[in-house]
């Protein structure tokens, strides 16, 4: 009898402690199970969010593209057979402009369909990376054209006594300021590609 009662404080022990590792594991695994879903529907919401700024940077490219593409400007000198006449196309600049934002806008309109699939594939790798390489080159493509047509504008409006160059905003009132808002959205463009890239990294450092 004696033998019997000093196992059983041991075997009491044991029990408990098995039974403590058992519930440690299972509300472990409770957890992981209940961040599974949180971590989804961060997922799902930043390919949401991926896929409204898209749709903001396309209406931006576009209305810059046209803005500047339709623009000119004639004004009548000395008689009304001699007239000037300014136009986006008179500067290779502004036409880099039209065709970089063109190429932006048509870029993110394919791209649409990616942002699509990473809301319903959450858990999407390759396309995410896909689409960091091609924002990023859009990015640059963008930068260069409304930095290129942010020179000209400012020529247009200041002009470069040095060089002998004359501003001619003075004289072509609506032509400058068509211009010069035209560059707001491909600026605007830029910062939501910048988000984009910022999105899609987020969404894989979360894998």
């Amino acid at each position: 009898m004696g033998l019997y009662s000093s196992k059983q404080p041991s075997n009491q022990v044991s029990q408990s402690e098995s039974f403590i590792s058992f519930t440690m594991k299972e509300s472990s695994e409770h957890g992981e199970t209940s961040k599974a879903p949180l971590s989804r529907g961060v997922s799902k919401g930043l390919s949401v969010l991926d896929l409204i700024l898209r749709f903001i940077a396309i209406i931006g490219t576009l209305a810059s593209a046209i803005a500047m593409g339709t623009t000119n400007e004639t004004l009548p000198f000395f008689t009304q057979f001699i007239r000037f006449k300014a136009q986006y196309s008179d500067l290779p600049t502004l036409t880099f402009f039209v065709v970089a934002n063109s190429i932006v806008c048509a870029y993110l309109i394919l791209s649409l369909p990616l942002s699509i699939v990473h809301i319903i594939r959450s858990r999407a790798k390759f396309s995410r990376l896909l689409l960091i390489f091609l924002d990023a080159a859009m990015l640059a493509l963008v930068t260069a054209g409304a930095s290129a047509a942010a020179a000209i504008v400012y020529l247009a409006h200041k002009g470069n006594v040095r060089a002998n160059w004359l501003a001619i905003c003075q004289q072509f009132d609506s032509f400058c300021e068509r211009i010069s808002g035209s560059l707001i959205g491909s600026f605007g463009a830029m910062v939501v590609l910048i988000l984009l890239i910022l999105l899609s990294a987020i969404a894989l450092a979360r894998r």
